[in-house]
């Protein structure tokens, strides 16, 4: 038995509870880990609250993230003892996942925990942080470079946010951040951003085109607020789209691709090939300030995960939260 959140749904209703778990509740896996921190995500908020149709196994354990150190290992590439990070591949959704005592996943959904990073930092950085990563590569491979001009990233508070504000700081990029909570302008301005401006103006419909400014974005909403974002991008702008906070709807045009040649690129973090997967944790060693990862980060125990899984919801958390397994 060990200690976790499981996610049940039978004749007595959808819940979540923090209890002891049988073993049993694991699925296949050929490496076992005993998780020290995991972190809670948009996505992991939903699940526990049942506010979203996240969970498609039941039990689950939630929990899209997740560091620890290999218990036991059938795969030749991790030994007991080994540390190892883990993001995405449907885990907390149709394969338990990081908010237990102890998990078992597939050796190929695993990376060597990078030297740069403590576990702690790791879980700081976590999907949000690998996905703010994906996202940054896309705009260079589209050729977005910081002499193009300035970079808008929506949601510029929450983990993706805080994050890509970051990198591309320290890359060089000058950098917009957009939020919904004006209180929050001074930290996102301490992550690097020049400027912050309200979510109210990319939350009316979008005209179909509208006056040139970013070079390129990173959008974690969806909805009105990507429309307007790729209504207003620059000539051969590059627009990495990566989550739905606002919606999954998007009420735009083809004006800002056929006209102005716009590149709406999508990021998927979950089932993101291995190769690139271990590229944006090396670039994440090089190219993050690791000093900044403290300050958009704060702890909680997994016994208060479930209720900062609804403030999370409500857009009362800031940055990433990360989650001692072991209290």
């Amino acid at each position: 038995m060990f200690k976790g959140i499981l996610i049940e749904k039978d004749d007595a209703g959808y819940r979540a509870e923090l209890k002891d778990i049988d073993e049993a509740v694991l699925y296949d896996g050929d490496v076992t880990i005993r998780v020290a921190y995991s972190t809670l995500n948009y996505k992991d908020a939903l699940a526990i609250t049942g506010k979203g149709p996240v969970v498609r196994r039941f039990p689950m354990i939630p929990g899209i993230d997740l560091v620890g150190t290999v218990e036991h290992s059938d795969n030749a590439a991790y030994k007991v003892g080994d540390t190892v990070v883990h993001t995405g591949w449907g885990v907390g959704e149709v394969h338990p996942g990081g908010l237990a005592e102890k998990a078992r996943l597939k050796g190929e959904w695993l990376v060597p925990l990078p030297s740069a990073f403590s576990p702690t930092q790791a879980m700081a950085i976590g999907t949000a942080g690998f996905t703010a990563m994906l996202c940054v590569m896309a705009l260079e491979r589209h050729g977005v470079t910081p002499e193009k001009g300035e970079i808008l990233v929506t949601g510029a508070a929450g983990g993706v946010g805080s994050v890509a504000v970051s990198l591309l700081t320290k890359l060089g990029y000058t950098v917009v951040g957009v939020s919904g909570r004006p209180e929050e302008a001074d930290y996102i301005k301490s992550l690097g951003a020049s400027e912050v401006l309200d979510r109210a103006e990319f939350s009316s419909p979008a005209k179909p085109i509208a006056k040139e400014r970013w070079a390129g974005a990173i959008d974690v909403v969806g909805s009105h607020t990507l429309a307007n974002v790729c209504s207003t991008m620059k000539y051969r702008g590059v627009v990495a789209a990566c989550g739905l906070a606002g919606g999954m709807d998007f009420p735009s045009s083809v004006a800002p691709f056929i006209l102005r040649g716009v590149t709406l690129a999508g990021i998927d973090s979950v089932m993101c090939p291995r190769v690139e997967r271990l590229e944006a944790w090396q670039r994440l060693a090089r190219d993050l300030d690791a000093t900044k990862l403290e300050m958009l980060s704060h702890e909680i125990g997994l016994t208060e995960a479930m209720q900062v899984a609804g403030e999370l919801l409500e857009g009362k958390v800031r940055g990433r939260v990360l989650v001692d397994i072991s209290r």
